[in-house]
């Protein structure tokens, strides 16, 4: 069987997050999307801890119940550490992937000998990623630990602006106990894989997630049955059915720029520039396209298993020429989740015939999707890309043939 799990999101105690963001609502969401299996995100804040000890109950599938929900929990959480290395100040984000609840109390138990857990959902710690992976290593060799949105210029292991050219520079000789690396919203396996060491690791894709709404934005597919011990040996063995990705050129970071004065550039471009802001005279920001192409051994990835989808209230927000949040689009996204069972059911399986009894645009919207058939301004700099499946001309189109809705 399939089972489609979204490892990395974030509690409502973490900063800029949603005050939705509670185990019910997380359970809840995750079955609307079609998530077998969602992180907790913030197992270190102790407060959010508490509530995880006190209202999960651990199954005969390894992870954690919430209530009658299907959906299953496991114990996530992710790691700020800023420190300096070889001269150069650091800034890594690593996510946790903990077996228990039992394992993750003792995590907490070390870290909060010497460091503030109670600052943030996501803790930052003035601690060397080797030695905080040796820390996680002696409390238990299952404990996962994955860098987080690995190419994202300051936060990323390979980032341009405070990361590593490679994995042993900054784990040193604990690099083999790294198994995966999360792609982030900005790089797709088709990227990364031009990367030896991405090819020597799985490759997860998670959302992230500071709100209900983007959890499964991004997640990660195993052919295998609902048991959290064959899940992280299919991780361990970098054998992941495929995972659902963004679009990339969406991502915050995927082309060079400059956001204060909106300066895109593709990596052709920046050499031109010197790297130079043509405005302001000042480095440019390196996104991740330029990061891979740096780094890069191949210059065509090996194939991989991967499908970039577009959330659905943003497909049909496009329709109705209106906000992804807005009324309008949640009672239509209601509507087609009622009918299909789920909004992975829509965008990947559903028949296209049969979402066209429901919507004809949004149908067609799918099909324009599923091919890749889209449009895309690339993010850059901290500014997310803007994605469009219909031009002004194919909108007019489906309105004069009465086929809007």
């Amino acid at each position: 069987m399939k089972i489609i799990a979204d490892f990395h999101i974030h509690s409502k105690y973490s900063r800029a997050v949603s005050s939705k963001m509670d185990l019910e609502g997380l359970a809840k969401f995750s079955e609307i999307k079609g998530i077998d299996v969602i992180g907790t995100g913030d197992f270190t804040y102790p407060l959010w801890f508490s509530q995880i000890k006190e209202e999960l109950v651990l199954d005969e599938s390894g992870f954690y119940k919430f209530k009658d929900y299907k959906t299953r929990f496991v114990i996530t959480g992710e790691i700020s550490l800023i420190y300096s290395k070889l001269g150069k100040v650091r800034k890594i984000h690593l996510i946790l992937i903990c077996p228990n609840l039992d394992i993750g109390e003792k995590v907490n138990k070390k870290l909060g000998e010497k460091y503030n857990l109670k600052s943030d959902g996501r803790p930052i710690l003035g601690l060397d990623a080797k030695e905080f992976l040796k820390i996680v290593l002696d409390i238990s060799k299952d404990i996962l630990v994955v860098p987080a949105h690995v190419m994202t210029p300051w936060f990323g292991l390979y980032g341009s602006k405070s990361g590593f050219d490679s994995i042993s520079e900054c784990f040193e000789e604990l690099g083999e106990y790294i198994y995966a690396y999360e792609t982030g919203l900005s790089a797709d396996p088709s990227m990364l894989l031009k990367m030896k060491e991405c090819r020597e690791r799985a490759l997860l894709s998670n959302s992230d997630s500071h709100s209900l709404e983007k959890i499964g934005r991004e997640v990660n597919v195993f052919e295998t049955d609902l048991n959290y011990g064959s899940i992280i040996q299919k991780i361990k063995n970098n054998d992941v059915f495929e995972t659902i990705e963004f679009y990339p050129e969406e991502g915050k970071y995927y082309n060079d720029g400059h956001r204060l004065h909106d300066v895109n550039m593709s990596p052709e471009e920046t050499y031109k520039h010197g790297g130079i802001c043509p405005v302001c005279g000042k480095p440019l920001t390196i996104g991740v396209l330029n990061r891979v192409m740096e780094l890069a051994d191949l210059k065509e990835a090996p194939s991989s298993k991967f499908k970039s989808l577009i959330p659905l209230k943003e497909i049909i927000g496009e329709v109705l020429g209106v906000g992804a949040l807005s009324k309008s689009v949640n009672n239509e996204y209601v509507k087609l989740i009622k009918e299909f069972k789920n909004e992975f059911n829509i965008l990947l399986y559903e028949d296209i015939s049969n979402i066209e009894k429901i919507n004809k645009m949004v149908a067609s919207g799918i099909k324009k999707m599923r091919e890749g058939n889209v449009s895309i301004t690339p993010g850059y700099d901290g500014e997310f890309g803007k994605i469009k499946l219909f031009s002004e001309e194919e909108k007019k189109e489906q309105i004069r043939q009465g086929i809007l809705l």
